[in-house]
């Protein structure tokens, strides 16, 4: 059996197409799976060292506004269809899985012109144009939030999977994590990141909340500045008057490699609203203040925060409103109220979805036969 899957642009993008990659290949083991990226892109780089093969197609997204630049993005568009079309003629996939950006509308139209499945996956709760567009042709898209479903055609066939985790997000138990982090099981660990480079208003509100809740009994805190931006932290801390290695409380680190581990530890987490992160906090049923990313697509971000705030598993802070003492204010009441926090935690497993992968596995399979 051969199968096609399609995304790029961002992680967000990319990471859930390596996930049903695999997936793919763990259910049928003799199944062979190509990825179709965009020439120059970050899946060209991350899909060869996930050991797939990889097939480009020149593709760039278009300009919100008017620009002569779309025509070139037009005929870019109307290439990649041929170029994708050549790709799977030859390939002969059973179905092609398109996880969205720009190389995504390419592929999947290539597809659906030829007659083959298609199957799109949606990370976000307010989707983004190319697989609003791609949904009126698609055999059946997945969804991460229910709240997106309303953005697609009445006609469209969808389903909310949920979003593929890591496996080894499910991996750690909580007295074992915190075993090997050293956080007496008695205490509350809050977990504060603003992903894998960090975010600059995260790390300048969290100044102020640990020089208020620094070296407090009960409370420890884990803050990932993000690589670049550590020395800056450490620096505008001393000027605050704290001192980090003074605080036993306190672990501040630039790169977190060991998150299920800190995921399964943590009572409470302080951070952006990105799909991806957001399923793994549902996943494990942890509790969240949010700080949407303002300048994601569409502000995406929001809608997502606002989904799981609207269940009553997060606290929602918008970016342009962000301070330490307005951080510190909303985390001390949380941290004051344990009924409100367990409640929010029983909201966020609610709605975490551990079996995504296999409910997409299924549709997959399904359009296959």
């Amino acid at each position: 059996m051969h199968f096609v899957v399609t995304g790029g642009g961002t992680g967000g993008h990319i990471y859930p197409a390596l996930a049903i990659a695999r997936g793919l290949l763990a259910k049928y083991p003799e199944a062979q799976v190509l990825y179709i990226g965009r020439a120059g892109g970050l899946e060209a780089d991350l899909v060869p060292k996930a050991n797939l093969p990889f097939r480009s197609i020149p593709v760039t997204g278009l300009k919100r506004s008017l620009s002569p630049r779309n025509l070139l993005v037009f005929w870019q568009a109307a290439r990649g269809v041929l170029l994708a079309r050549q790709i799977l003629a030859d390939f002969k996939p059973r179905v092609v899985v398109g996880t969205g950006g720009y190389v995504c509308g390419p592929v999947v139209l290539a597809a659906v012109l030829l007659g083959i499945p298609t199957l799109i996956h949606e990370q976000n709760a307010l989707p983004g144009l190319t697989n609003r567009l791609l949904s009126r042709f698609v055999s059946q898209v997945a969804l991460t939030f229910d709240d997106a479903r309303k953005y697609f055609p009445r006609k469209a066939r969808v389903k909310v999977t949920g979003l593929p985790v890591r496996p080894e997000v499910l991996a750690w138990r909580r007295d074992e994590a915190r075993r090997a982090m050293g956080i007496p099981e008695d205490a509350r660990l809050v977990l504060s990141f603003g992903g894998s480079q960090g975010a600059r208003a995260i790390n300048l509100a969290m100044i102020e909340v640990l020089k208020q809740f620094g070296d407090r009994n009960g409370v420890y805190f884990l803050h990932v500045t993000g690589p670049g931006q550590y020395e800056e932290f450490c620096a505008r801390a001393r000027e605050a008057g704290l001192s980090i290695s003074e605080n036993g409380n306190i672990i501040l680190v630039p790169y977190l490699d060991e998150m299920p581990r800190a995921l399964a530890a943590t009572d409470l987490a302080i951070c952006r609203a990105g799909a991806a992160t957001l399923a793994e906090l549902t996943v494990v049923g942890l509790p969240a203040i949010l700080i949407p990313y303002p300048y994601a697509t569409g502000n995406h971000q929001e809608y997502n925060a606002r989904s799981l705030e609207k269940e009553g598993a997060a606290l929602v802070i918008r970016d342009r409103e962000l301070t330490g003492p307005l951080l510190a204010e909303k985390l001390a009441r949380l941290l004051a109220q344990p009924a409100k926090l367990k409640a929010m935690a029983g909201a966020s497993r609610r709605l975490g979805r551990s079996q995504a992968l296999d409910e997409i596995l299924e549709l997959i399979d399904n359009l296959a036969r």
